[in-house]
């Protein structure tokens, strides 16, 4: 076992999805010697499951949590500017239900989310008639009257990977996996055995989502909240409308569900909600889940939606701190930063619950927690203003970046042009480099995807199987045969084995 002996990081983040991978971020930006472990793939769980909303959360004033939708609200257009690539507005669609919330409740609702969080860009709720209203057309006769709010989009997996890629450009040691076995303290320090290697830390940060518990106890740290494990499933069928609007739902269980476009030919259908009681590997939607949204849906577009029209699923299960609520829907997706006492010696810090929304925020108190123990871990804030790797351009600039990528680039088309700059902003110009033909990217492994790019992914976003550049790091699986898929599975292994 490889012991890093005397170098001894001022942080160790163990879990590498949003809330570690952001903490980690956060604190080297600040000018800390900053450790991050993950198990896994990044994004490998629960941050690469979410319905991908930037947003306030609608529904959870229902359940009065107005600080936790302030906060959420007050964080989407700052999210906006520092990520303008991967991020982006979009409208919501609320059709009114007879029989179910009344309208003017919505609208008060509406209201308030409108004037809670700061809004200063995106536009604001208006009313529409669906008779007139692009997007009444796939919807049924029936529905007649919408409400029409702003939100945002966000590709989750890739704002995971550059939340880590930021950190190690600043100057963080990021390895994936590489699964944490043993945690203890030694003296003033943590001793942390990780895959064959031993690393020593001043403090560590628990930010394994899920596992939150498992790692609490596999420190010997008492756990001070209980977690509920709620899965939700998700499905993505073909493009079952030909407009920029998204819709949000309401069925007459009580529950809500998004239909948004995604990825130019497909419609993305979600979430559910069901307390998960089993592991935490190969997250799977039930046949349960898949018909539930299939009839949901139906309910609303005049086209049904079956089982058989389900191109993929995907499942993640969120942490939520268990706050007796008896439906899991109802269950606080808020959170909560726990930290080891001053006589027990050196810090240990867990991350409960939390959402994509608010992880930026969440970072920046657990850093300025921490710095209360660890003085050297302070500084001054800078993560609302400094844009994440590839998104140095001003927000709505996006389709001047996919003008400049292809008049540089002439053998791309719009499409994949589009794809490489909502992936990776300015960057992607970093690895096309000077290349003028195809032939010039190297091996070509179907839909736009390059040598070059795969190359990119390895060598600079920790990518190492076909599963982390097909389903987080791009999203071609949804276009991929099982040919291409094993041709690049076979190039990744020769890439590894050189």
């Amino acid at each position: 076992m490889t012991d890093t002996g005397t170098d001894i990081f001022d942080l160790a983040v163990i879990g590498g999805g949003v809330n570690g991978c952001g903490i980690a971020r956060d604190a080297a930006g600040r000018g800390s010697r900053v450790l991050l472990l993950e198990a896994g793939d990044l994004a490998g769980g629960t941050s690469s499951a979410s319905t991908k909303l930037i947003h306030g959360g609608l529904r959870y004033l229902e359940h009065f949590e107005f600080g936790l939708v302030r906060e959420s609200l007050s964080e989407r257009e700052r999210l906006w500017a520092i990520a303008p690539h991967i991020a982006w507005p979009l409208r919501f669609v609320l059709p009114h239900v007879p029989g179910l919330r009344p309208r003017w409740l919505v609208r008060l609702g509406l209201l308030l989310y409108d004037h809670i969080g700061g809004r200063k860009l995106l536009p604001k709720t208006e009313n529409i008639s669906l008779s007139t209203h692009p997007a009444g057309a796939p919807l049924k006769p029936e529905f007649t009257k919408a409400f029409v709010y702003s939100d945002c989009w966000v590709d989750d997996a890739r704002l995971v990977v550059l939340n880590a890629r930021d950190a190690a450009d600043r100057g963080a040691q990021v390895h994936t996996r590489c699964r944490v076995s043993a945690l203890a303290r030694e003296g003033e320090h943590w001793r942390i055995e990780a895959d064959g290697q031993v690393f020593h830390a001043r403090a560590v940060v628990n930010a394994a989502g899920p596992a939150v518990l498992d790692l609490i106890g596999l420190a010997r740290e008492p756990a001070h909240r209980n977690m509920r494990l709620v899965r939700g499933s998700h499905i993505v069928v073909g493009k079952l409308f030909d407009h920029p609007f998204a819709y949000f739902f309401q069925l007459p269980d009580g529950r809500i569900f998004f239909a948004i476009p995604y990825e130019h030919d497909f419609t993305l259908i979600g979430t559910t909600d069901a307390d998960h009681h089993g592991g935490l590997e190969h997250i799977e939607a039930s046949t349960e889940e898949i018909a539930y949204l299939c009839e949901g849906a139906s309910r609303f577009f005049r086209a049904p939606v079956t089982p058989s029209d389900v191109v993929w699923t995907y499942s993640g299960v969120r942490p939520l701190i268990d706050d007796g609520s008896g439906k899991p829907e109802a269950a606080t997706r808020g959170y909560s930063l726990d930290l080891s006492e001053k006589d027990e010696g050196a810090p240990f810090l867990s991350v409960y619950g939390g959402k994509i929304t608010t992880y930026r925020h969440l970072a920046q108190e657990a850093i300025e927690l921490l710095a209360e123990r660890l003085p050297g871990l302070g500084g001054p804030e800078w993560t609302d203003h400094a844009p994440l790797p590839g998104g140095d351009f001003p927000v709505g600039a996006a389709a001047a970046q996919i003008a400049e990528l292809e008049a540089r680039y002439p053998f791309l088309e719009r499409l994949w042009a589009d794809r490489l700059i909502h992936a990776y902003g300015t960057r992607a110009f970093a690895f096309l480099g000077d290349a003028q033909a195809l032939e010039e990217c190297g091996q070509h492994f179907g839909h736009g995807l390059t040598q070059r790019e795969v190359d990119f992914l390895v060598d600079e976003e920790w990518a190492m199987t076909a599963e982390d550049i097909l389903w987080r790091r791009t999203k071609l699986g949804l276009r991929f045969t099982s040919e291409e898929t094993t041709r690049l599975s076979e190039y990744l292994r020769e890439k590894a084995r050189a």
